[in-house]
């Protein structure tokens, strides 16, 4: 089985469904034996932002229609966050990011190493309140992760990686996928959603079942 994620590493339901996708692949390979494979996408949750990003509060308040809205929404998060073991610290997040570089990094990393570094990146954002638009912030993450910055600095410098993120988004219109996380089941089956691990499961075996497996 494959499957195709997309999400943003700015938004907090993407990294409660990825925890709870990879709960589920890690239940269904023990209980099947199947193998499954993950390729993750880019996605921008707001087209608008401008490189440098903006302050989280007031894009928040602009997005919810009030800045009364917003505890309500971010204590949500962290509650279904807690409740699934990943930590969620707003009280750290001053800034809301623009996404884009770290798109590209991701795109430019083998595939191999792409997971570890969403992780990390949403880890330092929504732990640290890292302002992961800036370049600087994720090299550091990547140095950490033990990558060679250097290069990676180059293949930014070059351009790279900035045309798969655009395949990315284009490809996401084309499907009509508005919100993430998405992900996409054996390049037919869409979810929408964070979804809990045992939904997740319930559908690869609906899956497993239609393919014969």
């Amino acid at each position: 089985m494959h499957i195709d994620i997309y999400s943003d590493m700015v938004c907090p339901w993407c990294r409660i469904g990825k925890k709870n996708v990879t709960d589920a692949i890690e239940q269904w390979v023990a209980e099947s034996g199947e193998d499954v494979t993950v390729s993750y996408h880019a996605f921008l949750l707001d087209h608008s932002l401008p490189p440098e990003g903006l302050p989280f509060r007031a894009s928040m308040a602009h997005k919810m229609g009030g800045e009364h809205r917003i505890e309500e929404m971010l204590q949500r998060v962290t509650d279904a966050g807690a409740a699934v073991g990943v930590p969620f610290r707003f009280d750290r997040v001053t800034r809301m990011p623009n996404t884009v570089l770290a798109h590209r990094l991701t795109a430019i990393l083998p595939a191999d190493r792409q997971e570890a570094w969403i992780d990390a990146v949403m880890m330092a954002y929504f732990e640290y309140g890292r302002d992961i638009a800036k370049r600087e912030v994720l090299l550091e993450i990547a140095a950490d992760l033990g990558l060679e910055t250097f290069p990676l600095e180059t293949a930014l410098d070059e351009g790279r990686g900035a045309e798969e993120v655009q395949e990315d988004l284009e490809r996401a219109s084309a499907m009509g996928i508005s919100g993430v996380p998405f992900f996409v089941l054996n390049g037919k089956y869409g979810l929408s959603g964070a979804y809990p691990a045992a939904e997740f499961v319930k559908a690869f075996g609906k899956i497993a079942e239609q393919s014969g497996k």
